[in-house]
């Protein structure tokens, strides 16, 4: 089964705005958090959401 990226995005972006302090700029950390904070089992989407928020905290504001 292949990983929706708006599937992706959406999850991501939701997250950081209710907890917008759980993550940083460093994807181990944002994984672990992603683990904590949401009931996702696969690791591939952990992950592509972990580095979706990691991507998002290291651009610099538009």
């Amino acid at each position: 089964m292949a990983i929706k990226p708006a599937y992706v995005k959406k999850t991501a972006t939701l997250l950081m705005e209710r907890y917008p302090d759980a993550f940083g700029t460093d994807f181990e950390h944002n994984k672990e958090a992603v683990s904590e904070l949401t009931n996702i089992e696969s690791k591939g989407v952990r992950n592509r959401i972990a580095g979706y928020v990691t991507r998002k905290k290291q651009a610099p504001p538009a």
